[in-house]
Order: C-alpha cells, then sequence, then structure tokens
C-alpha cells in the first residue's frame, strides 16, 4: 500500500504536434466538407486581396498619368451666357499671353465648317467623325499645354499655317487611310486639296478629341470656308506654384466685361476625383469581402459543431484514455484554425492571381498589395482560432461516459 500512495502521480501529456497531426487527420478523413468550407474563407481572402491590388493598380496608373501630363495644364472654354450662347473673344489668346506671365503657352483652336474625306469621290457625310479646326501663328505651341507630340512628318509652323496643309490626328489619319507620307498625300477638305504634312501621336487620356481633328491654319480657313475668329478652346500652360492665381485671373482677362462667361478647368482634376472615388468604392468592397470572411467563420463554427457530433465516441475513448478537457479544446482550435489557414493560403494565391491578370489584361504595372497578403493570412488565423472555440469548448464539456453512449 505504501508503494502505490508514494507513485508519482502521471499526467496526461500532448505535444503540439501530436495536436496538429490529430488536427490534419479530421481535416483529410473529411475532404471534400474540408475542400468546400476553405472555399469560403478563400473567396473571402482572395476578394479582399484582389480588390486592394487593382486598386491600387489603378491608382499608381493614375498618378503615373497625372505625373506624365502635368498637374499645370488649363482647358479654357466658353462658360454660360445670361441672355444668349457664349463664345469666347476673338482677342482672349493674346490677351491672356499679353497681361498674364504665369502662363507659359497659350494656343487656341478655332472650329471650322468643312469636311474632312479622303478624296472628293467620297460623299461629304461620309466624314467617319474627323472635324476641322484651325490654328494661328501666335498658336503653334499648341503640342505645349496638350502634351502632345508628332509621329511622323511634322507639325505647323509659319509657313504651314498659310497655304493649304493639314496635320492630323491619330484616329483622324487611321480613317483618312493616311499611314506615311511618302507620295506627300493630300486629303480634301470640303472640296480643296490639303496636303498632309504630320499626324499626331495618340491622345490616351486627356485632350482625346484632338485624335479624330484635322487641323489646318486659321488664315486658309477663313479664305475658304468663312471661319470666324473665335475660338472654340484655349489651352494653356501654368507655371505650377501660380496655378491657382492663373486659374482665378483667366476669366476676368479673356472676357473682361462678362468673366462669368469664361470656363476654367484643369483636366487633371477629373482623374484625381477617378482615383479619390476608386479608393471609397474599394473600402466598400473591402467591407463586403469582410462580411464574406465573417460567413466563412460561421461556416467553420458551423461544421465544427457538427464534427464534434459526429466524433462523439472519439472523444469519450480519448478522455477515457485519459486525454484532459484541454486536450480536447486545443485539438479542436486547432483544427478549426488549421481549415482556416488553408483557406486564407488559397485565398491569397487567387487574390494574387487575379492582380496579375488584371494587370496583364489592362497593361499596367502589377503591384502586389504585400501588406494585405499579411492580413488575409492573419484574419484567416484569428478568424478560425475564434470559430473553433465554442466547438471546442463543446467538446471538452463532454463526458466520456456520456459521450461514448449509444445515440437513442
Amino acid at each position: 500500500m505504501t508503494e502505490l500512495a508514494t507513485a508519482p502521480n502521471h499526467r496526461s501529456r500532448l505535444r503540439l504536434v501530436d495536436v496538429v497531426s490529430q488536427a490534419l487527420l479530421g481535416l483529410t478523413s473529411r475532404k471534400l466538407r474540408t475542400a468546400l468550407t476553405a472555399l469560403g474563407i478563400s473567396i473571402g481572402i482572395a476578394s479582399l486581396i484582389s480588390i486592394q491590388g487593382i486598386t491600387e493598380a489603378n491608382q499608381a496608373e493614375a498618378r503615373a498619368e497625372i505625373d506624365a501630363l502635368g498637374s499645370d495644364f488649363l482647358f479654357i472654354t466658353a462658360g454660360t451666357g445670361i441672355t444668349e450662347e457664349a463664345e469666347l473673344l476673338p482677342y482672349a489668346p493674346d490677351m491672356l499671353e499679353t497681361h498674364l506671365d504665369a502662363l507659359e503657352y497659350v494656343a487656341a483652336l478655332y472650329p471650322v465648317d468643312a469636311r474632312a474625306r479622303k478624296n472628293e469621290l467620297i460623299p461629304e457625310v461620309q466624314t467617319g467623325g474627323v472635324t476641322v479646326s484651325a490654328i494661328t501663328s501666335t498658336g503653334l505651341d499648341l503640342l505645349e499645354p496638350v502634351n502632345g507630340s508628332v509621329a511622323f512628318g511634322r507639325f505647323h509652323d509659319a509657313t504651314s499655317v498659310e497655304v493649304p496643309g493639314v496635320v492630323l490626328g491619330s484616329l483622324a489619319a487611321e480613317r483618312l487611310g493616311i499611314r506615311h507620307l511618302v507620295g506627300h498625300p493630300t486629303i480634301n477638305i470640303s472640296g480643296h486639296q490639303f496636303a498632309v504634312i504630320g499626324v499626331l501621336n495618340e491622345f490616351e487620356t486627356l485632350n482625346t478629341d484632338l485624335n479624330r481633328t484635322a487641323i489646318v491654319g486659321l488664315s486658309v480657313a477663313q479664305e475658304l470656308f468663312d471661319t470666324p475668329d473665335t475660338p472654340s478652346a484655349i489651352y494653356a500652360q501654368v507655371q505650377p506654384e501660380q496655378l491657382d492665381e492663373a486659374r482665378d485671373l483667366i476669366p476676368a482677362q479673356a472676357n473682361p466685361a462678362a468673366p462669368g462667361e469664361v470656363a476654367v478647368s484643369r483636366p487633371t482634376e477629373a482623374l484625381e476625383i477617378r482615383e479619390v472615388i476608386d479608393e471609397t468604392f474599394a473600402r466598400i468592397l473591402q467591407a463586403l469581402a469582410l462580411i464574406v470572411l465573417a460567413v466563412g467563420g460561421i461556416g467553420i463554427a458551423n461544421i465544427m459543431v457538427i464534427s464534434v457530433i459526429e466524433r462523439r465516441g472519439e472523444i469519450g475513448l480519448r478522455r477515457s484514455l485519459g486525454a484532459t478537457r484541454k486536450h480536447i479544446a486545443s485539438q479542436f482550435v486547432i483544427e478549426s484554425t488549421m481549415l482556416s489557414l488553408l483557406g486564407g493560403v488559397l485565398g491569397v494565391v487567387i487574390g494574387v492571381g487575379i492582380v496579375l491578370g488584371y494587370a496583364q489584361y489592362k497593361s499596367f504595372a502589377a503591384v502586389i498589395p504585400w501588406y494585405w497578403l499579411s492580413v488575409g493570412v492573419a484574419a484567416a488565423f484569428a478568424l478560425g482560432a475564434i470559430a473553433g472555440l465554442y466547438p471546442a469548448w463543446r467538446a471538452s464539456r463532454l463526458e466520456p461516459a456520456e459521450a461514448v453512449r449509444p445515440a437513442a
């Protein structure tokens, strides 16, 4: 009796590796259920990562466009007239260039009521959407404020604006069949032949209307088509540090008698607003993704509760062999966490794949949201641990005799 009384008290021990192996066994023995449950978590994680990655790619592209276009470009058009349709005054470009030192380049376009065609055999109504505009000898710097460039040939100079020469936007050249300047190609503008002297590169984001424009000299347009000297738009490049001041002064300088009839806009503001909208929309989608994650967590908790019910016999047997409540609880928490982590890793892979696919489709630089990758995995870990708490508690409360008793 003495030996029995003094025998050491052996406690049941369960190593971490044993808990993990038991959890893996529990997951792999029910492969379909495990896959479907993990899929719910993976959808939420993939949504989070892809939303953030796509948003960051769009914002990076917008910032690159803003940097390339410059934030110092102002677009000046007619505003709203009180009694009649407002128009820019004929001398507005000269007034701006003379009185506002903050403006580095000023160029105006004048609308020409004429039709551009490949040749006279094509009906005048078949213009292909090509419009005709004119510039003056003082507006030869047009490509500077609009950040344009010549694809081949050259832009207008002081000589070409005084003769029937034309510079075509990229889309206008395509629709008029001008692919090179070999052989000195010409086009027909309302019955008059114009020599094509150059074609512009495509405007991809701003000033896209210039892509379908044929640009001629104003003096020629006035002589041939009775074009008025009222500009439709003025393009100005401003010293960046004086942008706000110049924007406030331009209406009064362009039309001293009615400054309210002059509208001044900074086109890159649209890109900045788009960036804010994209970010706001991404936050909404992220909230929805979090809801999906929460639903996935509830699904894990539900599956684990079902697992506890199905494995009552196993739990009772282990408890009879010496497993403590803590051992049983830890097994189910680890199993739940591993199930959620499986979904999290799968979601990360899917999310990164979506971001890479989107970047390739849009020809954007791929932006992998590394921070959100770690957040996604951490969220899956935390969600799995939390979702497994109740099933683990329920399993640990089962008494051995009750657990092994056959269901009635």
